[in-house]
């Protein structure tokens, strides 16, 4: 598969337990914090539902 880059561009402050957890499960946690990851069906639903919070990247 893909290797894809995800940013997180911005808070999960206000939002709601799911999202964070989500994103926290990307492994990602400050603003501006990167992780490459591999672009399987599981990483893509992901993120879909936090598509509002970062920023994508095809490697």
């Amino acid at each position: 598969m893909a290797q894809i880059q995800i940013k997180l561009v911005k808070s999960v402050i206000d939002r709601p337990e799911r999202q964070k957890r989500t994103v926290k499960a990307l492994g990602l946690g400050k603003i501006g914090s990167t992780k490459e990851v591999e672009y399987t069906p599981q990483v893509a639903g992901m993120i879909a539902a936090v598509q509002h919070l970062l920023e994508v990247t095809a490697l």
